[in-house]
């Protein structure tokens, strides 16, 4: 084995590792926080963020598909402004 060999060896082993560790802490819960001093701490997310952040997700979709009709429909800029304002109201 030559050394370019084992160099792509260990970053494949290395980007495997890392793949399968975030795939583990997102099946289970587990949020990263990293403080001011780079230190990072896991924690497990509770329900009622887990319920808070689905609502936020479900809530920035809406969002996202009220934006991408008004950028797709041909109305006028008066009833581009009306829904412009609908969305600030939210």
């Amino acid at each position: 084995m030559n050394p370019f060999e084992m160099v792509i060896g260990i970053i494949l082993i290395i980007t495997i590792g890392s793949v399968i560790k975030a795939r583990y802490q997102a099946k289970h819960g587990i949020l990263e926080d990293e403080d001011m001093m780079g230190n990072k701490k896991q924690r497990l997310a509770h329900d009622g963020e887990k319920a808070q952040m689905a609502s936020e997700i479900t809530e920035l979709k809406e969002r996202i598909h009220v934006l991408e009709r008004i950028a797709t429909d041909n109305h006028g800029a008066d009833d581009l402004e009306r829904q412009i304002e609908e969305l600030r109201d939210k």
